[in-house]
């Protein structure tokens, strides 16, 4: 084994050059996976938990360059559910076995802390954990949402280079993102973050950084994932798609912080249509399939080729391989509650 990488393996600690090595390393990336997913198995064991995304609004204030559903894009038809329709689909979510309801969506003014918060409260009464993936809030509107069920909250850094975020999410702050997260920490939630892949004018050098961030923050969970350039952006051009540097950066996620949950996420499905089991082969534990209608699931293009995810069809693949489905919560084995 590279000495590198089993200085990851034994002590879950690396440099950000060692990181710039393995991030680098085309040659020997199979090994990264196989040392990824054998400490997946120590840690955090075989099952593989199921998490029902609900997409309840792609209405979004923001203007991020490499968003599909961004401000300025006018291709996306707009969609936004009414808070009866999404209790409704977490109903039947729970009726399928579902132990975690994932509610995202933009950033959508109409959704205030009132009507989030009576949301909340009526899907808590069904006995989920419940994860919140709305966007930038503030530390009040945090605890709210928490006293009013929410378990989880995803808030993707994105990335840490200060000027590529700038440039990429015009008229918004690095700092308050930042903050963002160090608020949901203080407020008790379980944790998720995570970056983007292959964007733009982003060098490992600075994907080392993000994975060291991630560890010094103390996340609990990560959703790394490929950038896929979407149409009516201005990145539609640009090249991305670069899914074995995402399943890198992935894999030494998990080898940084072993007891966290990590997600195969739908981008790396959208550019392989084995994307999802590579995924659980070199790392993750958690599968999100959308269990939003499909008349608005197709409206939540954050990229091409999402696909939505046929809970039947994933739970095979996972047997498949070896895995089991999680019967739990999946609360992150890194989880400490304050």
């Amino acid at each position: 084994m590279n000495p590198v990488l089993e200085k990851a393996v034994k002590t879950h600690h690396l440099s950000k050059d060692d990181l710039i090595l393995l991030l680098s390393d085309k040659t020997h990336q199979t090994d990264l996976f196989k040392a990824a997913d054998t400490i997946r198995h120590q840690f955090v064991g075989d099952a593989v938990h199921l998490r029902g995304l609900i997409e309840f609004s792609n209405i979004c204030k923001n203007n991020c360059l490499y968003c599909g559903i961004r401000r300025d894009n006018q291709l996306p038809k707009r969609y936004r559910l009414a808070p009866k329709e999404i209790i409704s689909l977490a109903e039947k979510a729970v009726q399928q076995g579902f132990k975690t309801i994932v509610l995202q969506s933009g950033e959508d003014l109409f959704f205030t802390t009132h009507k989030i918060c009576s949301i909340l409260r009526e899907i808590k009464k069904m006995d989920v954990a419940i994860t919140l993936s709305i966007g930038e809030k503030t530390a009040d509107e945090y605890k709210a949402y928490k006293e009013a069920g929410a378990d989880r909250f995803l808030l993707r850094i994105e990335t840490t280079d200060k000027n590529l975020y700038h440039y990429l999410d015009p008229g918004m702050s690095w700092e308050t993102r930042k903050q963002c997260l160090l608020d949901l920490k203080n407020a008790g939630y379980e944790l998720g973050s995570g970056i983007m892949v292959g964007l733009p004018n982003q060098t490992i050098d600075s994907i080392a950084d993000d994975l060291l961030f991630l560890k010094e923050i103390g996340i609990d969970m990560a959703g790394i994932g490929p950038f896929i350039p979407a149409q009516g952006t201005p990145l539609e051009n640009e090249v991305g798609k670069d899914l074995y540097l995402a399943l890198r950066t992935m894999a030494l996620m998990r080898l940084l912080m072993p007891k966290i949950n990590i997600p195969a996420t739908t981008a790396m499905e959208a550019l392989h249509p084995m994307g999802r089991l590579m995924a659980l082969k070199a790392g993750a534990n958690v599968v999100m399939p959308n269990i939003t209608t499909e008349e608005y699931a197709r409206l939540y293009q954050l990229y091409p080729g999402k696909e939505s995810v046929d809970q039947s069809d994933i739970a095979q693949k996972i047997l498949s391989i070896g895995r089991s489905i999680g019967l739990g919560y999946g609360t992150s084995k890194q989880f400490k509650k304050i």
